[in-house]
């Protein structure tokens, strides 16, 4: 299972993301769940690091099925509302697929 956690800034924005761990929805390399879960994770954070242009602190272990993004305090109001925009974007992708495939993935907000 994949545990996906959003950490609030506040009632409408998030300052990060953590994932941790395999769906186990199918065999590595065919897990399609797995497969669309990082495909828009992933995503969002080249999003918030490259078209927003925050510089967020990145850790990832593909390994360990591990990746985490906490966006800065310090950034431009510009830089607020684009990473707002991206990562409420993927809360609502997660959620989705969450609403789909809940026996493989954990999602909180915290």
């Amino acid at each position: 299972m994949t545990t996906v956690k959003f950490f609030r800034r506040d009632a409408v924005s998030f300052r990060g993301i953590e994932c941790d761990g395999h769906t186990g929805y199918g065999v590595e390399g065919e897990d399609i769940v797995c497969a669309a879960l990082s495909s828009m994770v992933q995503t969002a954070v080249l999003g918030v690091l490259q078209v927003a242009g925050v510089n967020a602190e990145f850790e990832k272990n593909d390994a360990a099925a591990y990746l985490k993004m906490t966006i800065p305090k310090n950034i431009t109001e510009r830089q607020r509302h684009d990473s707002d925009v991206i990562l409420n974007t993927l809360y609502l992708g997660v959620s989705d697929l969450y609403s789909g495939y809940s026996d493989f993935i954990e999602l909180e907000v915290v």
